[in-house]
């Protein structure tokens, strides 16, 4: 808009000036059919202003940017001046100069994330009922197998019907996994296919007792639950089978707990360069770095002094193999539990999550310390 549409007066002049004995109002709007001369002999004069820049006009005050030039609002409110000796009220809490010192911050200490204390007693405590069934009757550590198999089981149905309304059926899931790990000790890897294929298919006619909606999603699902948990822990049980089995099991646990628990402090202390950020943000190359070389030395020791005939570079090699399945089966939980969008499968370990939780790494595991020491050394 122009400045004579908001009733702008000429250049020099600031303000309303009324009527005055010796003319016609000055700065008024110009004669013409709307402008009616007896309404503005009622209008109160004002008395004339000398020709001063007033407040608000073109130039740059000290309170700030210029205002456009014009008669100044009715209505307008004017700051109340500052009493004497007191700032401005824009300057009374002034704000920090940009360049100004800043204190440093406090540094961080890095957090495990979960409670230690509670981990290392579940961890302790498991450790202890698996050595002692593992090394006190074989039947008993293939027992404790099929327990860890059926409740891992029941969380992963769980989680998928919580989060995605997927009905993978529990109960045929259940009875076949534990058939599938006794299968694998007694008949060995014919028989854990044999309840494999045999589970697979009760998880598809058990599915048709209910609703047709959703029964392909339904039996996959079971069908993947059934490989990923009885199916790849059925290698435990065919370890144990050989002549210095126990021995066997008890280097597959501690490879991979090596691995984990290397993988951790040295992710923790020198952890930067992310592994996969995208799947388990708290995975780091230099955490892989550190399972490698733990589990290659584990994995050493364990085939020069617990398994029958084998050599350290076996070991060597081993732990290698270890490091690697431990991590992608790892990743491959984490890419589960993204998917479904929790962070652990369960709450029934404190400290460690649930059983899935400590099955991640292991179940992958097995079938590849399985091959090598059959590769390596047998597997009578």
């Amino acid at each position: 808009m122009s400045e004579s549409s908001w009733g702008a007066p000429p250049s020099g002049q600031v303000g309303y000036w009324g009527p005055t004995g010796g003319g016609p109002v000055q700065g008024a709007a110009p004669a013409g059919p709307t402008y009616d001369a007896p309404e503005a002999q009622h209008t109160r004069p004002m008395p004339i202003v000398p020709d001063v820049p007033a407040y608000g006009g073109d130039q740059d005050d000290e309170r700030g940017a210029a205002r456009p030039s014009g008669p100044p609002f009715h209505n307008e409110v004017r700051p109340e001046p500052s009493p004497a000796g007191s700032l401005p009220a824009e300057n009374q809490n002034p704000e920090p100069m940009p360049d100004a010192p800043q204190p440093a911050p406090a540094p961080q200490k890095k957090s495990a994330g979960r409670d230690l204390s509670a981990a290392i007693g579940v961890g302790v405590g498991l450790g202890v009922v698996i050595v002692a069934s593992l090394f006190v009757y074989k039947a008993v550590f293939v027992g404790v197998v099929a327990v860890a198999v059926v409740v891992g089981l029941w969380e992963l149905t769980s989680r998928l019907r919580e989060r995605k309304g997927i009905k993978a059926p529990l109960a045929p899931l259940a009875v076949g996994g534990a058939a599938m790990v006794v299968a694998g000790y007694v008949r060995g890897a014919e028989g854990a296919w044999v309840a494999m294929a045999l589970t697979a298919l009760a998880v598809l006619v058990w599915r048709m007792t209910e609703s047709p909606e959703g029964y392909l999603k339904d039996v996959t699902a079971g069908v993947f639950a059934a490989f990923y948990v009885p199916f790849l822990a059925t290698f435990v049980a065919m370890m144990l089978t050989a002549a210095d089995g126990p021995w066997r099991v008890l280097t597959f646990l501690l490879l991979t707990v090596v691995s984990d628990t290397g993988a951790y402090a040295v992710g923790w202390r020198f952890g930067k360069h992310k592994l996969a950020p995208r799947i388990s943000p708290g995975k780091t190359r230099e955490g892989l770095l550190g399972a490698v070389a733990f589990a290659m030395v584990a994995g050493a020791l364990c085939m020069r002094f617990l398994i029958d005939d084998g050599t350290w570079w076996q070991g060597l090699l081993l732990g290698l193999a270890v490091a690697a399945s431990a991590t992608l089966g790892d990743l491959g939980e984490s890419m589960i539990k993204r998917d479904l969008g929790i962070k652990d499968m369960g709450t029934l370990l404190p400290g460690h999550g649930g059983i899935m939780d400590r099955l991640d790494s292991l179940l992958p595991t097995a079938p590849v310390v399985w091959l090598l020491l059959v590769i390596f050394v047998g597997s009578a």
